[in-house]
């Protein structure tokens, strides 16, 4: 598993960076506010050769200063700064975050705009502003040379989406998000719904989309499957396994490796030495690695999880499959940038905004400022003394304050504040306490060379959830496949199979051939003759 950015150091000097991270974006112009208040807000623009980026911004004012200014009220029990206002005022909003993001102007800022004049002119604003400031700090971060942010020559990403963000109790707010309903009844808070696309290197954002929890994740993941190129692996978790959006995926030119459910059965193809196996999921042509992994902690327990993970990287010389197995870690990274999100930085708070607009403004400057920190952060670990990208007592700071190598542990995935106290769940595999990880084995499950043999009781009902991942079929799929894998130039007949298999329902067999053929597992050459697909295509 890649290192945290706070705790790597690059042997290279910083080069090839995104272009969007060092677009300059010029400071905004004067704005004066035209609320009917008593002092009219006035911004001042500076001189016009001042230009910022968003790595300086962000060395300027911290997470609180801007998230409570765009969630403050002129109401009390708003997040507040730690300063008073200038004038000598005690206020408990917009004024009292804005003057500490000025005070370090001093006589350059002479004039305070009232709290009032602030809130109007956020409702003026809007949604857009927001979003297209997180679109310019938004893109991957890491240079070519970071280690721990690429397999091979792919950067890996991840999608994952969180629905743990709440928002006030309101009415406009249940308009847009509507209600959940919890086990016991009404959850208390309308819930947003957060799906990113994240580096995994960096646990930088390339993008970012959010709304009500009645949609899919794989329905917001579609919105950012263009960000995604032929330079990128994708990594994601079993809820995006659906074969179109598998297909989506990589239609764009990015590679991926998804664990897919252990409930689905792929058709066995081909088997490949290393133990992995050809398939289609849908029509696109894939390989899947079964595999049992032992993760043993101090104290000697051990706890065994199966996976079965779909990937277009099919050659398994130059991508074996303990390898794609190993790199599947990687993809927990995104989970750490959600706790980074969601308890770090929100400090598990509900929302402040009252309705929509306000939500997805306050969710925008939420993902920005994440944003700028971890771009600090990579900064920091892809700096070395005298290269001038941090200068300065803080940064000299910065560099002298880098963490030590993580350390591998694992904790179980357990709600610590459940609705009962009563378990309505089985006990948890892994350790209630969070443990270090002493030793981890992979032990890949190969696919038979040859078909199973058939079950022993023909009248027991196969169907029916079996522990861990299934065994592989012995059904009539496998069995034809591996019929016509020994012969693959060969043109078959439903009836030769069905003799050769020694199935009685002729008919019935034909249709099963038939629909696989639509499927794209086979290739229907002529009328009533069949070729697996791949060896029709080398054939012609």
């Amino acid at each position: 598993m890649a290192e945290d950015p706070g705790q790597r150091v690059a042997d290279d000097p910083p080069h090839g960076r995104s272009p969007r991270r060092h677009q300059a974006v010029s400071a905004p112009d004067a704005a004066t506010c035209t609320c009917t208040d008593s002092r009219p807000a006035v911004f001042s623009s500076p001189p016009a050769s001042d230009t910022f980026t968003p790595t300086i911004f962000s060395r300027c004012v911290t997470f609180r200063q801007v998230s409570a200014l765009v969630t403050s009220s002129d109401q009390p029990g708003t997040r507040l700064g730690t300063s008073a206002a200038a004038s000598g005022e005690i206020s408990l909003g917009y004024r009292r975050v804005w003057s500490e993001l000025v005070c370090g102007l001093g006589r350059l800022y002479s004039v305070e705009p009232s709290e009032k004049a602030l809130r109007c002119l956020r409702r003026r604003l809007g949604v857009g502003p927001f979003q297209a400031l997180f679109s310019v700090v938004a893109g991957p971060l890491a240079q070519p040379s970071t280690p721990g942010v690429r397999y091979r020559r792919w950067r890996t990403v991840a999608f994952d989406a969180c629905s743990a963000i709440k928002a006030p109790d309101s009415e406009r707010n249940r308009a847009w998000l509507g209600r959940l309903q919890a086990r016991l009844g009404w959850a208390g808070y309308p819930l947003l719904r957060l799906t990113t696309l994240c580096e995994t290197g960096t646990r930088g954002l390339l993008g970012a989309v959010f709304g009500p929890t009645s949609e899919y994740e794989t329905t917001y993941a579609r919105q950012l499957l263009p960000l995604l190129d032929e330079s990128m692996l994708l990594l994601a978790d079993r809820g995006y396994d659906a074969n179109e959006f598998l297909a989506d995926a990589a239609g764009t030119g990015a590679q991926f490796a998804i664990r897919i459910t252990a409930r689905r059965r792929p058709a066995v193809l081909a088997v490949l030495p290393d133990g992995s196996y050809l398939t289609r999921l849908g029509t696109l042509k894939a390989r899947v690695i079964d595999a049992t992994i032992t993760m043993k902690v101090d104290g000697g327990e051990e706890t065994r999880e199966h996976y079965r993970i779909a990937t277009t990287l099919l050659d398994h010389r130059r991508d074996p499959a303990e390898a794609l197995v190993r790199l599947y870690r990687e993809r927990w990274e995104i989970e750490s940038a959600y706790y980074a999100l969601r308890h770090t930085l929100q400090d598990g708070l509900v929302l402040r905004s009252q309705d929509r607009v306000g939500l997805e403004q306050e969710m925008w400057a939420q993902l920005t400022v994440y944003q700028l920190l971890r771009t600090i952060m990579v900064d920091a670990v892809e700096s070395q003394p005298g290269t001038g990208v941090l200068v300065g007592a803080i940064g000299r700071t910065v560099l002298a304050g880098l963490l030590p190598s993580r350390r591998p542990r694992t904790s179980p995935r357990i709600v610590k504040a459940g609705r009962s106290r009563y378990p309505s769940r089985p006990a948890e595999s892994r350790p209630r306490q969070s443990r270090s990880i002493t030793g981890l084995h992979v032990r890949l499950r190969a696919a038979p060379a040859t078909p199973p043999p058939l079950p022993t009781d023909p009248h027991g009902d196969l169907r029916k959830a079996t522990a861990g991942l299934r065994p592989m079929s012995a059904g009539n799929r496998n069995r034809t496949f591996h019929l016509m894998a020994a012969d693959p130039k060969r043109s078959w007949r439903p009836r030769e199979v069905a003799t050769a298999l020694g199935i009685h329902n002729t008919a019935s067999f034909a249709t099963q051939m038939n629909q696989w053929a639509a499927e794209g597992l086979l290739q229907k050459i002529s009328y009533g003759t069949y070729m697996l697909a791949d060896s029709s295509r080398s054939r012609s």
